[in-house]
């Protein structure tokens, strides 16, 4: 997989990955053809597992090789990390803000953002889309640095952050399809709407591998930026979410850990 990777452009292959993560996003939102609802502990744990994955994404992938890659460059490792760590947070802090949405399980009264007119199943893609931007940025920028040949960065790792992601996207499309499936709506209106939100990840990704390209001096701002983002996302929503029923907090908990534990695996096995 690596080896047919390295025959194309970093955009390209910042483009490719993001689709497939995209692609994985319309696989949880495609549950919708076969059942109308899914059970509570089940996604619960689903959303815990996600939240795993994503914490560990965030430190092997993208802020420990950023720390290292400033090094590498003369940086102040300690300094670039934060700036870009707390810069990633804040810019998710802003778009949390003002970007009108919906999270799943939450009445329209709840709805953050700018207040708008918009029906319930636009703001809860909305929700998911807002939280697919640092994925896809994430990817993306990881192939970038892939591509400044530097040790701190490689193909291997930006494929496992991949991986990753396209693992921890599945209850994501699923979080948007089924309630709307559940309210009434056509099956294959909701799975249109599910899958939607995984479609800012190629645009995302792109954008990020295009952007370090030109300016690789920025490359471990970047990455510390894309962990801080996450990071913001895995906080504020993906926790909280997944721990909302106390009966199911024990079990949610081993499922963010069995998250972890398998985007470790993947990051180490592959990068």
């Amino acid at each position: 997989m690596i080896e047919v990777l390295q025959q194309f452009h970093p955009i390209t292959q910042a483009l490719m990955a993001t689709l497939f993560t995209w692609g994985v996003t319309a696989l949880g939102a495609g549950l919708v053809f076969f059942t109308r609802t899914v059970n509570d502990k089940f996604m619960d744990a689903m959303l815990g597992s996600a939240a795993g994955v994503m914490i560990a994404a965030s430190f092997w992938s993208l802020l420990a090789p950023g720390i290292t890659m400033a090094g590498e460059m003369g940086q102040i490792p300690w300094l670039t990390a934060v700036i870009g760590f707390l810069g990633g947070g804040l810019f998710m802090r802003l778009s949390d803000k003002f970007l009108p949405h919906l999270h799943p399980k939450m009445d329209m009264s709840q709805s953050e953002g700018i207040k708008t007119s918009w029906q319930r199943s636009t703001l809860l893609v909305l929700a998911i889309t807002l939280h697919n931007i640092p994925e896809g940025l994430a990817v993306g920028v990881a192939f970038g640095a892939a591509a400044a040949g530097l040790p701190s960065a490689t193909i291997g790792a930006a494929l496992a952050l991949a991986l990753g992601i396209g693992l921890q996207n599945f209850p994501e499309g699923t979080a948007v399809s089924m309630p709307l499936r559940r309210e009434g709506m056509s099956k294959g209106k909701s799975f249109a709407l599910g899958q939607a939100s995984g479609m800012v990840e190629p645009v995302a990704g792109v954008i990020g591998a295009a952007f370090v390209l030109k300016m690789q001096g920025i490359l471990p701002y970047a990455l510390c930026f894309a962990a801080g983002a996450m990071i913001f996302v895995v906080v504020e929503e993906l926790i909280p979410e997944s721990q909302k029923n106390e009966k199911n907090i024990d079990l949610v908990t081993l499922a963010t850990m069995a998250g972890f534990s398998v985007m470790m695996v993947l990051d180490v096995a592959l990068g």
